[in-house]
C-alpha cells in the first residue's frame, strides 16, 4: 500500500487541519495509507519573540516547507494566512482544502465593563500589527461608553488558542483577539470542545465586523502543499482542492500584494459574499507606505456616462420624520437584533438591552448603542440580517431565529414576522415630501435607494425606464418584491467608492 506522509505544526488546531486534509485524501484515494507527522516550527519554538520583531515571512511555515524539499513528507498542511505570497505564487502546488468563518473575535473577561466605568485602561492581547491598527481603534468606539477617559491598549501575546485563553482567564489581559475559524474548529472537535467551552464559559464576546476590522488575507483557509517534483503528491493536491475556495484565496493574495507583503502589514483582505451569489474582494487598512486606504474590487459593472444619478445618500435625514410609540414591552428572547439605531430611544428598552445579547445592523447602529452603555456582540456589517444569520450558526455563536427578537420600526414588523422572526416596533415615520428631492428624482435616469420607503414615497415621480441601484439586504429584497430588479452593491460605502 502506498503511504502518504502529511506534515504540519504540532498544535491542536494544526492537527485538526491535518486531519481534515487526511480525511479528504482518504475519500479521494482510499487505496492510500495516510500518516500524520506533525512537528514544531521555528515560530512555535520562539514563544517569547514578538512577531513584530521577526524579519521576513513564513515564520510558522518555513520549517514545514523544508520537509517537502528533503522528501521527509509528501504533503504539508498550513493555515494559508501564515504563508507568504512569494511562497504561494512559487513553484510548488497548492490545494485549498477547507475554509471556516473569516472574522476576528475579541474575547473579554467579564469584569471589563467595571474597568470601563472606572476609566481604567483595557489591555488587549495581540501580536498582529493589523489588529493593533484596526481592531483597537474600533474597540475604543464599540465598547460601552461608560467613562469618557477609558482607553484600549495592546500587549503582546503568543501561543496557541487554548494557552491564550488561559492567559486571559488568569487576568494577564482584559481581552484577546483570535480568529473565529480556529475556535470553531476546536469546538467541532470531540477531543477539544469541552476544554474550550470551559475557557469561554465566563467570557464576553465581540465578533469584529469585516468592514471595520478586515481579517488577514486567506484567514480561515486550510492549504495543502506538495513539492512540484513529487508527481503523486501533486496529483493528490489537484484532486482535493476546492476550486471556488482556491480562486477566492488566490484573489485575496493578489489583492494583498498591491498594498504590501510580509507579516508586519496593517491591512486586511476579505472575500465577501452578498445578495446570495455575488462576491467582492475588500481590502482596507494601512499600506506599506503608511497610507490609509479602503478598496472594493468586483463591484457591479455599470457606466454612468450620459446618465443622471440621484443618490439618496445626499439627502439622508430629509425623507422622514419619526414618532416614538412609547409602548412598553418586555423582551423575552435572550438575543436582540437592532435593525436601526433610531429604534432605541426609550429608557426602559435601553435597560433591557443591557441584559441581552445585542447585535446591530451595522457599525453606525453599533456605535450609537455603545453611547447608551449597551454591549454589542456583533453586527451584520450593513449587509442585511441574512448575512449575519450565517455566522450565528457557528459553534462559537450558536444563535437561532427562535430565541431572537428584532427591534425595528412599526412599518417593518409584519414583514419580519412573515419570515418567522419575533419582531417589535418602537416608532412610526411620516414622509417629508420635498419638492427639490422630487424634482431631482423625476429628472434622473439612475437612482440609488438606501431604503424601500424612499422608493415608495417618490414612486410617482420616477421615470418608467429608470435604473435602480441599492445596497444588499432588505432594501434589495423589497425592491424586487415591488417589481424592480435593482443593481445591488454590497453596502452604501461600496456604492460611494464606485460613484467616486
Amino acid at each position: 500500500m502506498v503511504k502518504i506522509r502529511i506534515t504540519g505544526r504540532s498544535s491542536r488546531l494544526s492537527l485538526l487541519q491535518m486531519e481534515k486534509t487526511k480525511h479528504k485524501i482518504e475519500i479521494c484515494f482510499p487505496e492510500f495509507e495516510v500518516e500524520l507527522a506533525p512537528r514544531e516550527s521555528r515560530g512555535d519554538l520562539l514563544q517569547d519573540v514578538p512577531l513584530q520583531t521577526v524579519e521576513g515571512s513564513d515564520f510558522f511555515t518555513q520549517d514545514i516547507f523544508d520537509e517537502l524539499i528533503d522528501g521527509t513528507a509528501d504533503i504539508a498542511v498550513h493555515s494559508l494566512k501564515d504563508m507568504s505570497a512569494d511562497h504561494f505564487f512559487g513553484p510548488n502546488k497548492f490545494a485549498v482544502v477547507d475554509r471556516n468563518d473569516i472574522r476576528d473575535v475579541a474575547i473579554f473577561n467579564k469584569d471589563v465593563e467595571k474597568k470601563i466605568q472606572l476609566g481604567k485602561a483595557i489591555v488587549v492581547g495581540t501580536c498582529s500589527p493589523r489588529r493593533e491598527k484596526m481592531a483597537i481603534e474600533f474597540l475604543q468606539k464599540a465598547l460601552p461608553q461608560w467613562h469618557p477617559d477609558f482607553v484600549v491598549e495592546t500587549k503582546v501575546i503568543r501561543g496557541n488558542v487554548d494557552s491564550r485563553l488561559q492567559k486571559l482567564g488568569k487576568g494577564e489581559y482584559d481581552a484577546i483577539i483570535l480568529a473565529t475559524a480556529g475556535i470553531n474548529r476546536l469546538l467541532e472537535s470531540p477531543q477539544d470542545a469541552d476544554s474550550i467551552r470551559i475557557l469561554l464559559s465566563d467570557k464576553k464576546l465581540m465578533l469584529l465586523p469585516l468592514v471595520e476590522c478586515v481579517p488577514a488575507p486567506c484567514q480561515g483557509a486550510i492549504v495543502a502543499e506538495a513539492h512540484a517534483s513529487n508527481a503523486l503528491a501533486v496529483k493528490i493536491i489537484e484532486t482535493i482542492t476546492d476550486p471556488v475556495l482556491y480562486d477566492q484565496c488566490l484573489a485575496e493574495k493578489k489583492a494583498a500584494l498591491q498594498h504590501g507583503k510580509g507579516c508586519l502589514q496593517k491591512f486586511g483582505v476579505a472575500t465577501v459574499q452578498y445578495d446570495v451569489d455575488k462576491t467582492v474582494v475588500y481590502a482596507a487598512g494601512e499600506n506599506q507606505h503608511g497610507t490609509t486606504f479602503s478598496h472594493w474590487s468586483g463591484l457591479p459593472e455599470f457606466n454612468l456616462h450620459n446618465e443622471v444619478l440621484f443618490s439618496a445618500t445626499n439627502h439622508m435625514g430629509s425623507f422622514f420624520a419619526y414618532t416614538y410609540t412609547n409602548a412598553s414591552f418586555n423582551i423575552q428572547e435572550p438575543n436582540v437584533y437592532i435593525a436601526n439605531y433610531k429604534a432605541v430611544k426609550d429608557d426602559s428598552l435601553i435597560h433591557q438591552l443591557r441584559t441581552k445579547n445585542v447585535w446591530a445592523a451595522g457599525t453606525k447602529t453599533w456605535f450609537e448603542l455603545a453611547t447608551q452603555q449597551i454591549w454589542v456582540s456583533g453586527s451584520a456589517d450593513a449587509f442585511g440580517l441574512e448575512f449575519l444569520n450565517k455566522c450565528w450558526s457557528m459553534p462559537l455563536i450558536n444563535i437561532s431565529k427562535e430565541n431572537t427578537c428584532i427591534i425595528t420600526g412599526n412599518h417593518a414588523v409584519d414583514n419580519w414576522k412573515k419570515k418567522g422572526w419575533n419582531a417589535v416596533g418602537t416608532y412610526i415615520f411620516n414622509t417629508n415630501k420635498n419638492e427639490i428631492i422630487e424634482t431631482q428624482i423625476s429628472e434622473s435616469t439612475v437612482l440609488f435607494w438606501t431604503s424601500i420607503h424612499q422608493f415608495i414615497a417618490y414612486k410617482a415621480a420616477i421615470e418608467p425606464n429608470a435604473i435602480h441601484l441599492c445596497p444588499s439586504g432588505e432594501t434589495a429584497e423589497l425592491l424586487r418584491a415591488s417589481g424592480i430588479n435593482p443593481i445591488v452593491f454590497p453596502t452604501i460605502k461600496s456604492f460611494l467608492q464606485w460613484k467616486g
